[in-house]
């Protein structure tokens, strides 16, 4: 058995204010993820789901425990893993292509024959090729966050680590984008950690789900989603789903009550 892309072990977060008081983010986390697995993180506001998402990232120190991928300590970003933000944070004044080949300049100075060659691809493969030199604000939020999915693709990453995505979406264009995600991990697979406040969107993408529980942030349950894929809008009518989604719910709101 493969050991796991990416393990926490007791991981645990405080931050410390300016007038040195503290706040506990995290406590006592210890998760496995495998590769090419599909993670949600799900639980009430504030239980620090993007706190921990930062740790793997490298963004964010811990102060407990330890953050391995490939077996090695997380201490800085890394070029293995590639991260998509709430808002993709567009450069108004740069085409589709421009910002998506962004990163490369901002490393290196400028943009080789060969990135700009795969971010062409990789604008038409999040379906976008027909506004390829279009800027930022003459693209829907849709639009806009599928750009900020192919920027993170650029180099190939590992791992794709994905804050609330589609959060500031329309609940149709949240529908379309789940599934451009399914059809994009289905032609280059990636290992990926997804935080979301949607229990619908969770088990619609997720292989698994891990619960959180309120302040400070521990895991309360690790839920197996047990539909086969490749999925789709018909999931949504499986009879499982519905009873699933409330289950969790009920066990989100219960935990929130409680605490």
């Amino acid at each position: 058995m493969e050991p796991p892309v990416i393990e926490l072990a007791g991981v645990g977060k405080t931050f410390i204010a300016s007038d040195r008081s503290s706040t506990e983010a995290l406590s006592g986390i210890d998760l496995g993820i495998a590769r090419h697995e599909f993670v949600a993180l799900i639980g009430p506001s504030g239980c620090g789901k993007s706190t921990l998402l930062r740790l793997m990232a490298g963004l964010l120190p811990a102060s407990a425990g330890s953050v391995r991928i490939y077996r090695q300590p997380v201490t800085e970003p890394r070029d293995e893993i590639g991260i998509v933000f709430q808002r993709p944070t567009l450069l108004p004044w740069m085409s589709v292509l421009d910002n998506v080949a962004f990163p490369v300049k901002l490393k290196t100075g400028r943009v080789d024959p060969a990135t700009l060659a795969r971010a062409r691809e990789l604008v038409g493969m999040v379906g976008l090729a027909d506004f390829i030199d279009k800027r930022p604000d003459e693209l829907s939020g849709g639009m806009q966050q599928r750009v900020g999915i192919a920027r993170s693709l650029l180099h190939d990453p590992d791992i794709l680590l994905m804050d609330e995505p589609f959060s500031a979406l329309d609940a149709l264009t949240r529908d379309e984008m789940s599934l451009e995600l399914l059809r994009i991990l289905r032609d280059t697979p990636k290992t990926v950690v997804f935080v979301t406040h949607s229990i619908p969107e969770a088990l619609l993408l997720a292989d698994r789900i891990v619960v959180m529980q309120a302040r400070p942030g521990r895991v309360r349950d690790v839920i197996d989603v047990p539909f086969a894929r490749p999925r789709s809008l018909d999931t949504l009518t499986d009879s499982r789903f519905n009873r699933m989604a409330n289950e969790i719910r009920e066990q989100v709101f219960t935990r929130r009550t409680e605490s």
